[in-house]
């Protein structure tokens, strides 16, 4: 596979403009990554799915156990179902961009490739993937009785977008980071379970008491989440302070700062 990335990267460089160069190797990364990621290992396509379905059904089996039918007012397994997806829609992006320019590192030897591209084609691959699976998602849930339509589908993409944007931003400095300090990756792996546990994803923002929920509000995963899932349904009761403007910004100033860093520290990303 790399030696046809390559050959088609250099066939591109003689005959094409700069530009062309590029989306031509944006194009050969994508299609390398979407192999990687879908076959690298034994039934990868089956895990890539049964992951956000294990963890939905765990935690809808622990609330069906203590009987709670609603939550902010919507179904239960929706809301369980909304926030899960939308929660991985950052993770799986911050993590797998996060890695990029370390798993394409042989590609740097070649002028054509820079790690930018690298963190393009992740983004891009992992937005779709994490769409696909939500959808099937979704459609099995609807299957199972529950009213998954959303009753505000362009608050639920923009929500969604912020979300997706938070993640690249997220990766992107993590992997400058990691090139400079290599122990800060271990460091942002345990960030992600207290981040699972304190965005609402499992646990209802509206059920913390004051002056907690308040200090919960800082993380911009809640409000992506909140938001999402009240454009799934305009019953739900999103608690006060909910701000799509506060989503993005954090998004477009992580993205920034990582561009920066990208920019400063591009050596070490290669040489690494």
């Amino acid at each position: 596979m790399n030696a046809k990335f390559l050959v088609e990267v250099e066939m591109s460089n003689q005959v094409r403009s700069p530009m062309a160069v590029t989306w031509s190797v944006w194009r050969a990364l994508l299609l390398r990554e979407s192999l990687d990621r879908l076959f690298d290992m034994r039934a990868a396509w089956f895990w890539l799915l049964m992951e956000p379905v294990l963890h939905i059904s765990f935690i809808t089996f622990i609330f069906t156990v203590i009987r709670l039918r609603t939550v902010g007012g919507i179904d239960v397994t929706v809301w369980i179902v909304v926030g899960m997806l939308a929660f991985f829609m950052f993770r799986r992006t911050a993590m797998q961009v996060m890695h990029a320019a370390d798993s394409n590192k042989p590609l740097f030897a070649y002028r054509q490739v820079h790690p930018f591209d690298t963190y393009v084609a992740r983004g891009v691959l992992e937005a779709f993937l994490m769409t696909l699976v939500s959808a099937i998602i979704l459609a099995g849930a609807a299957l199972l009785g529950h009213d998954v339509r959303p009753d505000d589908p362009l608050q639920v993409l923009v929500a969604i977008f912020g979300l997706w944007l938070f993640g690249v931003g997220y990766g992107l400095v993590a992997s400058v980071l990691m090139a400079l300090v290599r122990e800060t990756e271990h460091i942002l792996k345990i960030m992600m379970m207290p981040l699972y546990l304190i965005s609402g994803v499992i646990m209802p923002i509206s059920a913390v008491p004051q002056p907690y929920r308040d200090l919960l509000l800082f993380n911009p995963l809640v409000h992506g989440l909140e938001l999402v899932r009240q454009g799934f349904s305009d019953y739900y009761h999103m608690v006060s302070g909910i701000s799509m403007g506060y989503l993005y910004l954090w998004g477009v100033v992580s993205l920034f700062l990582g561009l920066v860093l990208y920019r400063r520290f591009t050596q070490q990303l290669v040489m690494k």
